[in-house]
């Protein structure tokens, strides 16, 4: 009798929590628009600025080639402006592309109500500040204020493009088809979005004038606790971040770290700076540093040792444990994946292989990863990034920043030694418990690297008390709808669309960096197999969430889908 009164309320709280998961999800995706500027930015601001201090070009005897007056200066000042630029507007950037990333549809209106309401609160802000007659008595606590696009408010920071962006593609979704009375339903569906906007952040703007002191205080106390929490706090911070990845939920955890005063909170040529990617980057762009802060970089340094030589060890491990007739094999895939993390800091090919063939060894690496964190802040190296923590970003703000600024010369240290420690200890695993990894399948198997796709069917697999299959889940080559050879087979979007279940089955469509992520209205109509006829590394299912891993091509394959789909609703 208990059973079966209990086994109803179980499946709503799955329910829940699978749908709050999926939230999590799309909000971590549609981080990465605004994210995917940092490296650009920081490579201008990186090169312009490294390349404009006095001391940098007195150090290397570059005054004559390189100093003011010069054409290069010229240029190198234009570089470092436009990357500053870019962080400086950090807020309204995330504001936009939060607004669509979560935006289910007409995501043009959805972006550009997003801009306006970003805006009118601050100006609404603004106005109680000038009424209250704060902004000149100088009643207000340091670091409090902030010039926001011109505009004097609250030093909200990232948090407040957050708040418009996730509340701008709450209001777009619910009203975007809305059906207004005869006598004004000129304003009725996309055109009512921002005038909803606007009316709905002049009272948030009212609202975070009376809360967000008491908030910003509380963020600041936090920020200090977690700065306080020494090198134990780090270590914890590079554990979580690791852990978090195969969840896709690492850009929601660091995140705040970056952009907030989470991250802690700095005065820089008299302006007060939270958040500790922010803080890097503004003693970057400062002539006055002369040695950039190990409080804030402590959350950034320590992928440097993990990408650029952790990792690549792990690798070799994984290569001498091959088998002879399968090395060679082996070797190319393991190598391609190695260089891969090393300068660009994609690291999903080694680290979803650990994932699949052996858990424990991905366990280890999120153990190895709270220590090169906990080291670097040890070792004071202030090395920061934009967001990959590469070979690149360890030259643009290690190297050429000097030794005596960053201490980056701790990072081939540390990281040759790390190297060695991947190299031992996963090898001994590999060895000792019998992994297989790539190059040690049986001769039927094929050798190869392991993703997400893999990882999620292997778990699915368990859970349901089956077999994993021994086959690995490989699929066509990855082809467009111009790549499609011949004119009577049905094209890349055709199958993609069908797989899905037809039109009527897509509640949202959007893309991260290699999967299309789907939300659909009946999972049951969505076909695995045609998905993977269409080039699809593999299906990932949670509710009504489906994700088709594409690569790096996705983004493309998205457009052509959504061109297929708007030809089929002109010809309705």
């Amino acid at each position: 009798m208990d059973a079966t009164k209990t086994a109803p309320t179980g499946k709503p709280k799955k329910k829940r929590s699978s749908k709050a998961f999926g939230v999590l999800q799309r909000v971590g995706r549609s981080f990465m628009l605004p994210i995917a500027l940092l490296p650009i930015a920081g490579l201008l601001l990186g090169i312009g600025s490294s390349l404009t201090n006095q001391t940098m070009l007195e150090a290397y005897g570059l005054v004559g080639i390189l100093g003011e007056g010069t054409v290069p200066y010229a240029i190198l000042t234009v570089m470092s402006d436009v990357g500053s630029v870019i962080f400086n507007n950090l807020p309204l950037l995330f504001a936009l592309g939060v607004a669509l990333g979560m935006a289910e549809s007409e995501k043009g209106t959805a972006t550009l109500s997003a801009a306006i309401a970003f805006f009118v609160m601050h100006q609404t802000i603004n106005a109680l500040l000038t009424l209250s007659g704060k902004l000149t008595d100088g009643s207000m606590q340091e670091g409090t204020l902030a010039n926001v696009v011109g505009i004097q408010s609250l030093e909200i920071g990232v948090f407040g493009g957050i708040i418009v962006g996730l509340g701008v593609a709450f209001l777009h979704n619910r009203f975007y088809k809305i059906r207004l009375p005869n006598v004004i339903s000129f304003f009725g569906g996309t055109r009512f979005v921002p005038i909803i906007s606007t009316l709905v952040y002049i009272v948030v703007g009212v609202v975070l004038y009376f809360v967000w002191p008491f908030l910003q205080n509380a963020i600041y106390a936090l920020g200090n606790l977690v700065l306080n929490s020494g090198y134990v706090g780090t270590l914890i911070y590079g554990f979580i971040e690791r852990l978090l990845i195969p969840f896709g939920l690492h850009h929601v955890f660091y995140l705040p770290f970056w952009q907030t005063g989470l991250g802690g909170s700095m005065m820089i040529d008299g302006v007060m700076v939270s958040g500790a990617q922010n803080i890097f980057f503004a003693e970057l762009a400062s002539p006055a540093t002369q040695e950039f802060s190990v409080s804030a970089t402590r959350f950034m340094s320590g992928k440097f040792p993990l990408m650029i030589f952790g990792l690549p060890g792990a690798a070799l491990a994984m290569y001498t444990c091959a088998r002879p007739e399968k090395k060679k094999v082996a070797g190319g895939l393991l190598l391609s994946a190695a260089l891969t993390a090393m300068i660009t800091g994609i690291t999903e090919p080694l680290e979803f292989t650990f994932l699949f063939v052996a858990p424990a060894m991905y366990a280890v690496h999120c153990i190895f990863a709270g220590l090169s964190y906990m080291l670097m802040h040890i070792l004071g190296v202030g090395v920061g990034m934009t967001f990959s923590g590469g070979i690149i970003d360890l030259i643009l703000f290690g190297v050429l920043q000097g030794n005596a600024k960053t201490h980056w010369l701790w990072i081939p240290v540390i990281g040759v030694a790390y190297f060695a420690v991947y190299f031992a200890v996963f090898r001994l695993m590999i060895k000792k418990f019998n992994y297989v990894t790539p190059g040690r399948e049986s001769d039927d198997d094929e050798t190869r690297l392991y993703n997400r796709a893999d990882v999620e069917a292997k778990k699915k697999a368990e859970e349901a008390g089956g077999t994993i299959p021994t086959e690995p889940n490989m699929a066509p080559p990855v082809k467009t709808d111009e790549g499609s050879e011949k004119a009577n087979e049905p094209s890349t979007s055709e199958l993609i669309l069908e797989g899905l279940g037809g039109i009527n089955n897509i509640a949202n469509l959007d893309s991260c960096a290699t999967r299309l992520r789907v939300t659909v209205n009946d999972s049951g109509l969505v076909t695995d197999d045609l998905l993977k006829k269409s080039g699809a590394a593999g299906v990932i299912r949670h509710g009504s969430g489906v994700q088709v891993v594409y690569g790096p091509q996705v983004s493309v394959i998205k457009s052509e889908l959504e061109d297929h789909i708007e030809r089929l609703r002109g010809n309705m």
